[in-house]
């Protein structure tokens, strides 16, 4: 019988808290507080989202308008449109791979050349 005692009297003290719980959730001084306090967080929110915004447009209008502002008779944009440094660049090349060829010899060595006749001894295996 003790353990019936015991039971309704953790029964009794959970009831009794939950219904405490649920009067203060259902009080309505709290949730306007915590409705004031949620507003603000949107503000701050919506706040910086829209200073990260100002920020990111005025950078693509900047680099935009710089755009624009280069000339067809800028040097860089020039050199990059030519074809001509490329057949430069590859003319260099095929020299230095030409002058590189001419370089390169290759040694024999006559001990290390395949002799069919002569075998190589094998260890043996124990």
């Amino acid at each position: 019988m003790l353990v019936l005692s015991n039971d309704t009297a953790l029964n009794s003290l959970l009831s009794k808290l939950l219904q405490d719980y649920l009067q203060q959730t259902n009080s309505s001084a709290p949730s306007q507080v915590k409705s004031t306090s949620s507003d603000l967080e949107i503000i701050y929110v919506l706040l910086l989202i829209g200073l990260f915004g100002f920020f990111t447009v005025g950078v693509m209008l900047t680099n935009i308008r710089s755009k624009r502002l280069e000339g067809s008779r800028d040097p860089y944009n020039t050199y990059i449109a030519t074809d001509v440094w490329h057949k430069k660049d590859r003319e260099y090349f095929q020299a230095k791979l030409i002058e590189n060829y001419k370089l390169c010899c290759v040694f024999e060595n006559q001990l290390a050349v395949e002799q069919p006749s002569t075998q190589i001894p094998e260890a043996k295996s124990s």
